[in-house]
């Protein structure tokens, strides 16, 4: 419990009606999870505006209400606090709410377009088997120590996230590792957030329903490490063309790796296979159990990572050797000489490292693509998306992937709308996913190489506003047993 005073502590407030003397039991921004006797904070979001739900809020129990709009009335009784941003109210209310626990742990957050899963799940096993206690926040799940939490979205709310980080405290956690989407930046849900580090992987066009251009994406990005304070440090894929942009007024130390340019900590791949490469790291060879070249940036960032926190060179290298890659990143079966993969790729640039390191990989075999893009979400990535896997597969079979609200035949419309005539006769159109993958398992010649891309370790499909369970790895499995 606290007291709303100690709460509103750094909250921009431009009005307050009403006593700030009060307990404080619980706080929501969602009125469906709304509390008798809580604090109620209203936002305007993309498709709701809190602001049309105070009232019920107040019907429902609430005594405390934080908003930034103009109210008519004011109901007797309730405390009314107006601030210039309710979004970043809610952030710094959440931390102060749970004692501000970003401040009193190693926070490092992860941002990029592609990447961010796989380096917060190889930083939490390897600092994990390093002997530290270590907490994660990723798109696939929450983990403290060893316990899992189901995770909804990449980087949670800011009332879970400092829940979260506070549990984390409670079981001693020195070190918690968490991807900060565009989205989690664009909303203020990381506001206030004291990070010991930031991570930079890569920037490509991705999620432009939502930022309009990329211009703008680049912008949102770049506020994560411009929040960055002097005693933390920001670690950068100088290797990717906007790295120094992102870090342009940045107060953090900033610190550089690379695969290809001059940086401060360099990575070289000997060997690439389907069972892992050999990487020569910091002049020392070692053997990783995950594949590709994008994965050799992200094992050489958590190296980075673990340098700067001081453990010893050896100790990381020995145990990196051992990491597993996270579910439904570059997952692999083999049955009956066929080789099948199931990958979270959902981008062109994804999508294309994905299929460069198969490509690399084998010689004369069959390569079957299994591709959908997903439904109300960014439609410019479509036709580019399907000219890449055209190009670099054998055979691409066009499936839906989360359609959502759109009609499946109109989203590949756009995905086949940049095709010529020849390039079209390299794909098939299944709708049906489980389907698809059937069908590409049925046609795969002898050795060839299944790879079905872009939903990962999503156990569903949406259609029409409903999730239905679907598992591309269970699917896959099926069809090739």
């Amino acid at each position: 419990m606290k007291k709303l005073k100690d709460i509103l502590y750094n909250v921009n407030v431009t009005e307050i009606f009403g006593s700030t003397n009060r307990d404080v039991f619980n706080i929501s921004f969602d009125s469906r999870k709304i509390i008798k006797g809580g604090v109620f904070v209203a936002i305007k979001g993309q498709k709701f505006n809190g602001h049309d739900y105070i009232l019920f809020a107040i019907k429902q129990g609430v005594k405390i209400i934080i908003f930034e709009e103009k109210i008519q009335n004011y109901v007797p009784g309730i405390t009314y606090v107006k601030v210039q941003d309710s979004s970043k109210s809610l952030s710094v209310i959440a931390s102060n709410f749970y004692d501000n626990p970003s401040s009193k742990l190693k926070l490092i957050g992860v941002t990029g377009t592609n990447g961010k899963t796989t380096i917060v799940n190889i930083l939490y096993q390897l600092f994990t088997m390093l002997g530290a206690k270590v907490g994660m926040l990723s798109t696939i799940e929450n983990k403290i120590l060893d316990r899992t939490f189901p995770a909804k979205y990449t980087t949670p709310d800011a009332l879970e996230i400092n829940y979260l980080l506070s549990k984390m405290l409670k079981e001693k956690c020195e070190y918690c590792f968490m991807e900060v989407s565009s989205h989690a930046i664009s909303q203020s849900r990381i506001f206030g957030l004291k990070f010991s580090a930031g991570i930079f992987t890569n920037i490509t066009h991705d999620h432009l329903d939502y930022h309009k251009s990329f211009d703008n994406y680049i912008n949102v990005k770049k506020r994560f490490f411009t929040s960055l304070s002097k005693t933390s440090f920001a670690l950068i894929n100088k290797d990717d063309n906007n790295s120094l942009k992102m870090v342009e007024n940045c107060n953090a130390k900033v610190i550089t790796y690379s695969l290809k340019s001059v940086s401060d900590f360099k990575c070289k791949v000997v060997e690439n296979q389907f069972n892992g490469m050999l990487l020569n790291i910091s002049k020392v060879d070692v053997w990783v159990k995950l594949s590709g070249r994008f994965n050799a940036y992200n094992i050489l960032s958590a190296y980075a990572i673990a340098k700067q926190f001081n453990f010893l060179k050896e100790d990381i290298l020995t145990n990196l050797s051992i990491i597993n890659s996270p579910e439904g990143r570059f997952q692999s079966l083999v049955f009956d000489s066929v080789t099948g993969i199931v990958d979270y790729a959902h981008t062109d640039d994804a999508l294309k490292n994905i299929l460069t390191t198969i490509n690399d990989i084998r010689v004369d075999q069959q390569l079957i693509t299994v591709l959908g893009c997903g439904g109300d979400r960014d439609k410019l990535k479509r036709p580019i998306m399907t000219k890449t896997a055209v190009n670099l597969s054998s055979l691409v079979i066009l499936t839906s992937d989360n359609p959502r609200t759109e009609d499946p035949n109109e989203i590949i419309k756009d995905m086949t709308s940049g095709l010529n005539t020849q390039q079209k006769k390299k794909t098939l159109i299944i709708i049906d996913r489980s389907q698809a993958i059937r069908t590409a398992c049925k046609i795969i010649k002898k050795n060839g190489i299944i790879l079905i891309a872009g939903k990962g370790h999503e156990k569903y499909q949406e259609i029409d506003n409903e999730r239905y369970e679907f598992d591309d790895y269970i699917e896959l499995k099926k069809a090739m047993n």
